[in-house]
């Protein structure tokens, strides 16, 4: 058909665009991610994952893949834990990488992963530091948080009531002197046993399904209101489970990765999105 090749994929429902570009040709502007991302012009998600050659955007990383993560608002953003997952399933299904442990690159650094043989992956998320504190409001209601960066930059706020009955329709507010580049805003339950649950609203995007830096940052913030930095917690997210570990100055994800779909975009489509 001579179209742009595609893939869809999902880790814990959170949901991407993958487009196979190893030499770095394809030009990816804002106005073409949104568009992908749109759910009723495009083919619909929270974000675009570019597979391309460190090499090929002159980038020196210690891995041969990075990935190119782009917001479904078109903005750059550093990282995306559960993007990492569905880029390393294309990179290992695909045949693009031999080995089940490697290295991928990212604007957050080098990230380290690992596939297992139940098609999860692992990935070494880099420390989850905390940075502060902070107020997001709510529909009128404020909620006090710890900020945590994860190589991208999060508020995170315990919540007494049920997170699920929380209006997360519309931009919650957040202080834009403390971020001002935006901000991923996690609200969790505390449910005992080392696990919680999260919903999750993401810069650029809106609330999604999971969100993967922003379950490390979770549970970092958790650890942290209890006096510790080290430990292992699940997070229930309304698009299933992941498992986070954090230690002093590291941090791991692990979780399901799924893809779904590959086909090709239309040239006049994309062509038609001008530059």
């Amino acid at each position: 058909m001579g179209g742009i090749e595609f893939l869809k994929g999902h880790g814990t429902q959170n949901d991407f665009v993958l487009l196979p570009d190893p030499d770095g040709r394809l030009e990816l502007t804002e106005a073409r991610v949104a568009a992908l991302c749109d759910r009723r012009r495009g083919l619909g998600a929270d974000g675009v994952l570019r597979i391309v050659r460190s090499s090929a955007l002159g980038i020196e990383s210690g891995g041969e893949w990075f990935m190119d993560y782009r917001n479904a608002d078109g903005s750059l953003a550093e990282m995306c834990g559960n993007g990492v997952r569905v880029f390393v399933r294309h990179l290992v299904d695909s045949g693009l990488v031999a080995e089940r442990d490697f290295v991928i690159g990212t604007r957050a650094g080098d990230r380290p992963v690992r596939m297992h043989a139940d098609d999860s992956v692992t990935v070494e998320m880099g420390p989850a530091t905390i940075t502060g504190t902070s107020v997001t409001v709510v529909a009128g209601k404020p909620f006090s948080g710890v900020a945590v960066n994860v190589g991208n930059p999060h508020l995170v706020s315990v919540v007494e009531d049920d997170v699920d009955e929380l209006d997360l329709r519309d931009q919650p507010d957040f202080d834009s002197d403390v971020f001002p580049d935006g901000v991923n805003l996690e609200f969790i339950n505390l449910l005992g046993g080392d696990a919680l649950k999260m919903r999750v609203h993401e810069r650029g995007v809106g609330e999604t399904r999971s969100c993967g830096t922003g379950t490390v940052a979770a549970v970092a913030a958790a650890l942290h209101l209890a006096g510790t930095d080290t430990g292992e917690a699940t997070v229930d997210v309304p698009g299933g489970r992941v498992v986070v570990e954090v230690r002093r100055g590291a941090s791991t994800l692990t979780g399901p990765a799924e893809i779904v779909a590959r086909g090709e975009l239309d040239e006049h489509w994309w062509a038609g999105l001008g530059a």
